[in-house]
C-alpha cells in the first residue's frame, strides 16, 4: 500500500491555497499552516470593494505589467493566467463578468463567496487548515531533512514533512499576516531576498495644515499624471487620485508608484505633473480663463469657464502664487501641468503589496530553492511586483500553481 506524501503549505492566502489544491489533487496529504485566525484575510480585504480577480486585456498587453518580472513570471502565467483563472473561478459555481474597464469581477463583486466555495471544495477534498500557526523557522538542520517549528496557543510543534511550499505574503497589512516576518529565518539560512519594499503605495507632497484639514480624503476626478521616470522616460496616466492627509494616493497614483519609488530612491524626490482639465486644450483653457468675468469670484469663474472647482482650486491655491492667478496663460499652463513634489513613499505597512523578497535567482526552473531542496516559494514573498488590476492576484495564483506542481514534480522523483 502506498502512503502519501506529506506537504506542508505555509501561508492561507491565493497563493498558498491553490498550490495546496494541486498537491491534494495529485493524492498528496497536505497540511496547511496560518498563523491568522482564518485564512485569505487579505484576499477578503482585497474583495471588499469589488474582487478584480484578473483583466481581460490582450496576453501581451497583460504580461507586460510586471515590468522585468514579466520573462520569470510569462512561463507561469501561459499555465494558469487570465484565462484558466476564470475557468477555475467558474468551476467554483461563481460567474464572472468583464467590466467597462475590462477588469473581471464576480457577479456578486465579493471575495467571501468565492472564497467559501473554494474552501469548501478543498476540505472535502482532504485539506488540513490549521490556523494560530505561525512559522518559527526550523527547529534542527540535518541534510535532507527539513524540521518545521510552529508557535501555537498551545506551545511549540514541529513537523517534518516530505515537502514545504512556502507562501507567506508580502511586508504589508501585517494586521493581516503580511509582515515579512520569514525574512530572518530565510536569511539564516543562506537565501537571498531582496529588501521589502512598499509598491501600489501612496506617497508624501507636504500640505499646508489648511489643505489637508480641507481637503484630505478627497478625490481629484478625470485629471492626467505625467512624470519622467529615473530613465528619463516620460510616463502619461488619465484617471482618479486621492488627496491624503500627507499627500498622494489611489489608482492613478499606485499605477506609477513602481516608478515613483525608484525615482524617488535614486534623486532623493520625484515630481509628478498633474493636468487638471485634460479634456482641455492649453489654448481653449487659457482663452476660456481670459473671457471677462465681470463681478464674479475668481472660483466662480473658473468653475464656470473653466470646470476647476472643490479640490482641484484648492490645489491651486495649495501650490501657486497670487501672480500666477493674475495671468490667464500661466494659470491655464498651471492647470494644464501642475507640478507636485513626491518626497518619500508611504510606510510599507500601509501598501497595497510590496515589491522585494526572495530573487528568483534562489529559484530553479520548478519553484525550488537551490539551497533547501524540497522547499518551493510562491507569491508575494518573491521578488516582483505589478499594479492592481487583477495583475497581483493573478500572478499570486499563477506562482501558487507553479510551486505546487514544481513540488510535485520533486516529490514524484524521489
Amino acid at each position: 500500500m502506498n502512503i502519501a506524501k506529506h506537504v506542508a503549505v505555509i501561508g492561507g492566502g491565493p497563493a498558498g491555497l491553490i498550490a495546496a489544491e494541486v498537491l491534494i489533487q495529485d493524492g498528496m496529504q497536505v497540511d496547511l499552516y496560518e498563523a491568522m485566525p482564518s485564512v485569505g484575510r487579505k484576499f477578503l480585504l482585497a474583495g471588499k470593494g469589488g474582487l478584480n480577480i484578473t483583466h481581460s486585456e490582450p496576453l501581451d498587453f497583460f504580461l507586460s505589467r510586471y515590468g522585468a518580472r514579466r520573462d520569470v513570471l510569462e512561463p507561469m502565467l501561459d499555465k494558469f493566467g487570465p484565462v484558466a483563472l476564470q475557468a477555475w473561478v467558474q468551476a467554483l459555481g461563481i460567474t464572472t463578468f468583464v467590466g467597462s474597464s475590462g477588469r473581471v469581477f464576480p457577479d456578486q463583486m465579493k471575495a467571501a463567496p468565492l472564497l467559501r466555495a473554494w474552501l469548501r471544495r478543498l476540505r472535502e477534498a482532504g485539506l488540513r487548515i490549521h490556523v494560530h500557526h505561525r512559522w518559527c523557522g526550523w527547529e534542527q538542520a540535518r541534510p535532507g531533512i527539513e524540521t518545521l517549528c510552529f508557535a501555537t496557543p498551545n506551545g511549540r510543534i514541529t513537523v517534518t514533512p516530505d515537502a514545504i511550499v512556502l507562501a507567506l505574503g508580502g511586508g504589508s497589512w501585517a494586521k493581516l499576516g503580511s509582515d515579512g516576518a520569514w525574512v530572518a529565518p530565510l536569511a539564516q539560512r543562506g537565501v537571498q531576498v531582496a529588501p521589502l519594499m512598499p509598491s501600489n503605495c501612496g506617497f508624501d507632497v507636504g500640505w499646508s495644515e489648511h489643505f489637508r484639514s480641507r481637503f484630505a480624503g478627497q478625490p481629484l476626478k478625470s485629471v492626467a499624471l505625467s512624470f519622467s521616470d529615473h530613465n528619463g522616460t516620460v510616463q502619461r496616466r488619465t484617471g482618479e487620485l486621492m488627496l491624503s492627509d500627507t499627500g498622494v494616493e489611489g489608482s492613478l497614483i499606485y499605477a506609477a508608484s513602481a516608478a515613483l519609488r525608484d525615482t524617488i530612491g535614486t534623486q532623493g524626490f520625484a515630481t509628478i505633473e498633474l493636468d487638471l482639465a485634460p479634456d482641455k486644450s492649453l489654448e481653449r483653457l487659457s482663452n476660456e480663463i481670459a473671457h471677462p468675468r465681470g463681478a464674479r469670484s475668481l472660483s466662480s469663474h473658473l468653475q464656470s469657464r473653466a470646470g476647476i472647482k472643490g479640490a482641484k482650486m484648492g490645489l491651486l491655491r495649495e501650490t501657486l502664487t497670487p501672480p500666477d492667478f493674475a495671468d490667464p496663460l500661466r494659470l491655464a499652463t498651471a492647470i494644464k501641468s501642475l507640478p507636485l513634489t513626491l518626497t518619500a513613499t508611504r510606510p510599507i505597512d500601509e501598501a497595497i503589496s510590496s515589491a522585494g523578497g526572495i530573487v528568483f535567482e534562489e529559484l530553479d526552473a520548478i519553484m525550488m530553492l537551490h539551497k533547501l531542496p524540497g522547499v518551493f516559494c510562491a507569491g508575494e514573498m518573491l521578488d516582483w511586483e505589478a499594479p492592481t488590476g487583477g495583475y497581483l492576484l493573478t500572478g499570486c495564483f499563477a506562482s501558487g500553481h507553479a510551486a505546487g506542481l514544481g513540488a510535485l514534480r520533486w516529490l514524484n522523483s524521489q
